[in-house]
């Protein structure tokens, strides 16, 4: 009897170990998914943060609407990644705003200045990231002050621009004028120069289709305009044919679309507004100046209409009709249906814009050799059919307050501009 006693005492005993190790267990668990949730959450929102700083240190060119610039393209950057376990709301706390990015002089002091503007800074809290066992614990022991329900993660990021060894170049080359020479190969900064939409590089003193990679393919050039790094001084360029289908590459930087495009996976410039002969009749400087007699009176440069985040219909968000892009321009962009909206209007220049228009092209030699790079500005969607388009030279990209230095120095010993992040 006293046997089968001790017996029954020992089961009742191991019944009450198993259950102190398995709540033993599971608080462990949850106190790992808790840490593994907040882990994953500061990462996410680590990789945002270094995305707005970048994007934001780009921007800092020292021109009077760098800040305004920086800003826009931080909070465009940061904001196209998910936080919170992937969600795209942000768990709806909240995403990056202006006063989360903020920025530095050279002396890493704080400043308003966009001529003194170094480093961007983007910081972000996120509140509201659910603890999902000091909940428990919380309902459990009623201590809902002690045993919080969410916590808070914070992210900073710090960015500027250091020298690269290669650069970022549109895929179209540029040949000197004869007897042109460095820096500015025979060009006088302002001049409109026309890129040929022919199969091979059109004769010197203009500029045609060139794939950075060597190719002569029409599908490479398409994919060169949405992105291509690597190109230096020697490269040779190759000539390819040109497809209607690297119209719709080059008129997102315009914020022009078809039904299947839009701003937030084609990212347009900070202005889509063009520039051709009937709406700037001078024919040069478009980038900041004047636009010569007859002009209509919307008609500002390039800059200005960048401040504004203008549509290539200005002020209105119609391809065609009185008023629309092509009444503007004169143009003719038969399939394009859709514009990014202007202004500070969610969907447009202003919150998907980047630095998309101002670009850095290879000078190539006799032998499509890269010897050089020069500054230019997009002045023109492409048409369909395709016909002559044309840029404007802003000068050499290595140039002392060149345009483009936020993708060049190009050709300069130590190589463009780039943003880097530095804490």
């Amino acid at each position: 009897m006293l046997v089968r006693h001790m017996h029954h005492r020992q089961r009742g005993a191991m019944i009450v170990t198993a259950a102190l190790v398995l709540l033993f267990l599971l608080g462990f668990m949850g106190i790992a998914l808790d840490f593994g949730h907040l882990f994953v959450v500061r990462t996410e929102l680590q990789t945002a943060v270094d995305g707005c700083a970048l994007s934001a240190a780009r921007e800092l060119d020292g021109q009077a609407t760098a800040l305004t610039r920086a800003r826009n393209a931080g909070q465009a950057a940061g904001n196209a990644n998910r936080v919170n376990m992937q969600s795209s709301t942000w768990g709806g706390q909240g995403q990056l705003v202006a006063s989360d990015i903020t920025f530095r002089d050279a002396a890493y002091a704080a400043t308003t200045a966009p001529a003194a503007a170094r480093y961007a800074q983007c910081v972000h809290t996120q509140p509201n990231i659910n603890i999902w066992l000091m909940k428990a614990v919380g309902a459990f022991s009623g201590d809902t002050a002690g045993n919080p329900a969410t916590r808070s993660v914070v992210a900073s990021a710090v960015a500027t621009r250091a020298s690269a060894q290669t650069t970022c170049p549109i895929p179209v080359a540029m040949k000197p004028k004869p007897g042109g020479t460095a820096p500015n190969y025979g060009f006088a900064i302002g001049d409109w120069v026309t890129l040929i939409q022919a199969q091979n590089a059109s004769a010197g003193g203009e500029i045609g289709w060139a794939n950075l990679d060597g190719s002569n393919s029409a599908s490479e050039t398409e994919s060169e305009l949405t992105s291509h790094c690597g190109t230096k001084v020697g490269d040779t360029l190759g000539t390819p044919g040109v497809q209607t289908s690297v119209a719709d590459v080059w008129n997102q930087r315009f914020g022009i679309y078809k039904n299947s495009g839009s701003p937030s996976t084609g990212r347009p410039d900070y202005t889509g507004y063009a520039y051709t002969a009937l709406n700037w009749p001078a024919q040069r400087n478009a980038f900041n100046g004047t636009p010569g007699a007859g002009a209509p009176a919307s008609a500002q440069n390039f800059v200005t209409k960048r401040a504004a985040f203008a549509s290539c219909a200005d002020t209105g968000t119609n391809v065609k009709g009185a008023n629309g892009c092509e009444a503007i321009t004169g143009l003719s962009l038969n399939s394009f249906q859709n514009l990014a909206a202007p202004g500070n209007v969610a969907g447009g220049h202003k919150q998907y814009g980047l630095d998309r228009r101002i670009v850095t092209v290879p000078v190539i030699d006799g032998a499509s050799h890269v010897i050089d790079y020069v500054c230019m500005l997009m002045l023109q969607p492409l048409t369909i059919p395709m016909a002559n388009t044309q840029l404007e030279f802003l000068g050499n990209a290595g140039a002392a307050g060149s345009p483009c230095t936020s993708t060049g120095l190009a050709g300069g010993s130590a190589g463009p501009l780039v943003p880097v992040l530095v804490r």
